[in-house]
């Protein structure tokens, strides 16, 4: 890539690619073309290849992904495998019918089986069953690895794909119907915090700004709103496992807050990577911008190298947000994967290391939620 490439980066609003636009443009690289899903739905083969037609980008960035958590993988099965395989189908075959130079293809650590052995080597996929929970999310990225695989075996093409560990970061998904375990956990924390402070305008802020469940719950839709009372609020906020203590409930002396308890999804003992997402697109913009297909092969893994369990990012949120109400794990729902660690040598060794600290990066992403619900719809 030279700093006048015209880069086409699929997917810029979200957590991924906001954050590679915003690297792009501290690295030089002025071209850089954008369409929100309104302006370009890549789930539509004609679209997709009429905007590839007129643009002809030399470089892509295929961030754009129907993506969520245990619950919204178990519930929209069909949606994730759906529009998961057309996004990576349409445009992959249009960066090769419009001469795209090179590709990078954006996947996750879930296409590993469920009890691959830690920490998870590039050749372990595909040696074993995936994780239930998610797996129909994990076929359409193992697809997308083998769709650039073999569009490079046939025609000669130069598209590359990186398996991210679980990343967290600004423009996250806070929906609290299908996130992922760590914007849930800072979102639910916050508004537990706000609700043992009684602070309703700041919860209503909050739900202004980041919005209601995408879904539903038990068939009934809930939604708080500049509106809603005191009453409203308190059940929305019950439906997502944040609640005032039954006990006791009467304001404690000299704290100035209700006690309020916050139940969580599992047992807490599941291990999870984490990595901010401007280490990874420090990564992937060194890849592009030295390394080809030949040298990667069919993909390689991008981590910090350590993890973390459930109950402990717990604590450190709760730390972080200054919740001082009781955590509840509700055992009757899935874990998950126990464990998915990923080996990062391969990725070290074309000399890229991570460089931002768990606490460090919760610290940074909490200031920056904090900034964005002040701001107001």
């Amino acid at each position: 890539m030279n700093k006048e490439s015209k880069i086409f980066v699929a997917g810029h609003r979200g957590l991924v690619g906001s954050a590679i636009v915003a690297q792009l443009g501290e690295h030089g690289y002025t071209n850089i073309v954008l369409r929100t899903h309104a302006e370009l739905d890549l789930c539509r083969q004609d679209e997709t290849e009429r905007f590839f037609d007129r643009e002809r980008p030399d470089y892509v960035f295929l961030a754009a992904a129907k993506v969520g958590g245990i619950l919204a993988n178990n519930t929209y099965k069909a949606d994730f495998i759906y529009n998961n395989i057309a996004i990576a189908a349409n445009v992959i075959h249009a960066a090769y019918k419009y001469s795209v130079k090179k590709l990078l293809n954006l996947g996750s650590s879930c296409i590993y089986p469920k009890f691959a052995p830690q920490p998870m080597t590039e050749e372990m996929l595909l040696t074993g069953e995936l994780e239930p929970t998610n797996e129909p999310y994990a076929v359409a990225k193992i697809a997308a690895i083998k769709l650039c695989r073999y569009y490079n075996e046939q025609y000669g093409t130069n598209f590359i794909s990186v398996m991210p560990t679980n990343l967290y970061g600004p423009n996250d998904n806070f929906d609290l119907m299908d996130s992922h375990v760590l914007p849930a956990l800072m979102r639910k924390m916050h508004l537990a915090r706000m609700l043992e402070l009684q602070k309703f305008d700041l919860i209503i802020k909050d739900f202004l700004r980041f919005g209601n469940a995408s879904g539903n719950i038990g068939g009934k839709d809930y939604s708080i709103t500049a509106e809603s009372s005191k009453e409203a609020i308190l059940h929305v906020l019950s439906c997502f496992g944040i609640r005032r203590e039954t006990s006791g409930s009467k304001e404690q002396s000299g704290s100035g807050f209700f006690p309020v308890s916050l139940t969580l999804w599992g047992s807490g003992s599941p291990y999870r990577e984490f990595l901010y997402s401007g280490d990874l697109a420090e990564a992937v913009i060194m890849l592009m911008e030295k390394y080809d297909y030949s040298d990667i092969g069919e993909f390689i893994n991008i981590g910090s190298g350590t993890d973390i369990s459930i109950s402990d990012l717990a604590g450190m949120m709760k730390q972080l947000v200054g919740f001082q109400g009781r955590l509840i794990f509700d055992t009757t729902k899935p874990d998950g994967t126990p464990k998915k660690l990923l080996n990062i040598n391969n990725i070290n060794n074309l000399g890229w290391k991570h460089v931002t600290p768990l606490d460090e990066g919760l610290r940074d992403f909490y200031s920056w939620y904090c900034g964005e619900t002040n701001k107001g719809p």
